[in-house]
């Protein structure tokens, strides 16, 4: 194991991710930086064919570009009717630079025929931890299910939060308070497993 930071970048520029991230990470001996903190930081495209390639990708060429540990996570909605899409692409869904709306709205458009028993599926998360020279440190994956409404419900959250109904609720994640989301999201599920290595593998030294 590498020598124990003192801080950890945040590698994302989603204002909402950052805020989910922090809140899970909080209370850890680790100062958490975020991409704001640095000039000249280049945009790392996600590339890969899948969220661990792209997480890893990000992790370590932001951690090159910071000289910082780097944190950075790749996530996305896959709905079985539509054959696991959008997935890599959730993020691009509807082309390049629309809003969260606008691609909710592309995905709801897509599904306007499917009936409620085959709307199923699952937010999938990747986040890779890599040290300041870029080496890959550590994995962590998570997962949620649930299905697709037929509208936008909540204002809370970002990207596809609004229509997804986790299993086993009645709420989207829009609708939810982020104390309850951060306990079943994909994000949380993943980001729980990073803290718990943070505090096992790091803090402990």
């Amino acid at each position: 194991m590498n020598s124990r930071p003192n801080s950890i970048v945040i590698a994302t520029s989603n204002p909402g991710k950052l805020v989910e991230v922090v809140t899970i990470l909080d209370g850890l001996r680790l100062k958490l930086l975020s991409l704001a903190d640095f000039s000249n930081v280049i945009a790392v495209e996600e590339s890969g064919a899948t969220f661990t390639e792209n997480a890893v990708r990000k992790a370590q060429e932001y951690a090159r570009q910071t000289g910082h540990w780097s944190i950075a996570d790749d996530s996305g909605l896959e709905v079985d009717a539509l054959g696991g899409a959008p997935g890599v692409m959730s993020a691009r869904f509807g082309g390049e630079g629309v809003s969260d709306a606008e691609r909710v709205s592309c995905l709801l458009s897509r599904m306007e025929s499917i009936p409620d028993e085959q709307r199923n599926g699952r937010f999938r998360c990747a986040i890779a931890l890599a040290d300041f020279k870029g080496a890959l440190i550590h994995l962590a994956h998570g997962t949620c299910e649930g299905k697709i409404s037929f509208h936008p419900r909540g204002d809370q959250g970002f990207g596809y939060d609004s229509v997804f109904i986790p299993q086993n609720h009645k709420l989207t994640l829009a609708e939810m308070d982020l104390g309850v989301k951060n306990q079943l999201s994909h994000r949380a599920v993943a980001l729980s497993k990073l803290r718990h290595y943070l505090v096992e593998s790091i803090e402990q030294r």
